[in-house]
């Protein structure tokens, strides 16, 4: 078995500790989940994801089984790694690269964590429109991040191959994340709203399979009669899972953008999903005071996707992952810092969603 393997294994039996606590806490809480328990939990992944971050600035040569100049300057070929190993120097140079590991994985986290605001914003949107009892936020959020795992698994290992093979797919993401830039300024103001009646997968649901017309709890299956229905819940589960694929779309392409190497970009990516449904209830009722935040997100994808475009350019004038970061940063702070110092009151808009308009129209 080979240290990869062994690395992933270790991280997802990791994870999946976390995640089933995290189970554990929401059953003995009843679902609901408060700001303080919501604060407790972000801090505590947050930590998790700093710990990480010194395991890979110490250990991270391991991951690739490093243990010679060789391997070493295979690895950082390979991944295209900016590191400049240092001849006759095997521990120092491992030293550079454990930090420069570090530093990719640390942006990638920040890139990740900083996109899913607008998937919680949809989120929102989704539970609302559903009308979906809050005690219940916590196991959809919590099935759905399972899902999430698994989709970001399959995308992150499909995407690194396909750029390993065909190294024009980085220009093709590029541009993808400028127009998704663009767009996301160009609508920054438009008035969201979900159709529940016509939603695709509500219509795909009524169509193959039977669909109850009304929630039982926190269930998302119920057998009536004998017969055996999916609940309205569980479509609220599909959205949100699709509503996931969506952004990763966006998410694990601007992540490619940091780093090469599909271990860091899924390592990143995961610890920000864990933090997600914390983040949610945290964030869910003060959403709307980050005005400005959307422009934030615009920007920072359009820059990554410059930064994926022009890649060889900017690797040629000595461009490095800290300056990258920074640049980050500094997006993420500005567009908060101006949503707190000029709030602006936005209207409560509420859709609810009608189980016995479907069940109607079944028949």
């Amino acid at each position: 078995m080979s240290n990869e393997t062994l690395f992933l294994a270790g991280f997802l039996v990791f994870i999946l500790i976390i995640l089933a606590i995290d189970l554990s806490m929401g059953r003995k809480s009843g679902g609901v989940v408060t700001m303080k328990k919501a604060g407790l939990m972000s801090f505590f992944v947050v930590a998790l994801s700093m710990c990480f971050y010194f395991v890979l600035i110490t250990y991270g040569h391991l991951l690739h089984g490093i243990d010679s100049m060789e391997k070493l300057q295979s690895v950082i070929s390979r991944h295209n790694h900016p590191v400049k190993i240092i001849p006759q120097d095997l521990e120092h140079s491992i030293q550079l690269y454990n930090q420069n590991l570090g530093l990719e994985y640390l942006t990638g986290y920040i890139v990740e964590y900083a996109l899913s605001v607008d998937n919680i914003f949809v989120m929102i949107l989704i539970f609302t429109a559903f009308g979906v009892a809050p005690k219940n936020y916590h196991r959809v959020l919590f099935w759905g991040i399972l899902g999430a795992i698994v989709m970001r698994f399959i995308f992150i290992f499909v995407g690194a191959a396909l750029i390993a093979k065909f190294s024009w797919i980085m220009y093709v993401f590029g541009a993808f994340l400028i127009i998704t830039g663009i767009k996301m300024f160009l609508e920054k103001d438009k008035d969201e709203q979900i159709d529940t009646q016509n939603h695709p997968i509500v219509k795909f649901a009524n169509r193959y399979f039977k669909v109850h017309n009304q929630f039982v709890g926190s269930r998302f299956w119920v057998t009536v009669d004998g017969v055996r229905k999916m609940t309205p819940l569980f479509i609220v589960l599909l959205i949100v899972e699709a509503t996931d694929l969506i952004f990763a779309v966006d998410s694990i392409p601007a992540i490619f953008s940091v780093t090469k190497d599909p271990y860091i970009v899924f390592f990143s990516n995961i610890f920000a999903i864990i933090g997600l449904r914390s983040m949610f209830f945290l964030l869910a009722g003060i959403l709307d005071k980050f005005r400005f935040l959307k422009i934030g997100l615009s920007a920072l994808l359009t820059f990554i996707g410059l930064k994926m475009i022009f890649h060889s350019f900017l690797e040629g004038w000595g461009f490095e992952t800290s300056h990258s970061l920074l640049i980050i940063v500094s997006i993420l702070a500005i567009s908060i810092g101006a949503s707190l110092l000029f709030p602006e009151k936005k209207k409560e808009r509420k859709l609810k969603y009608d189980p016995e308009h479907d069940d109607h129209q079944r028949h």
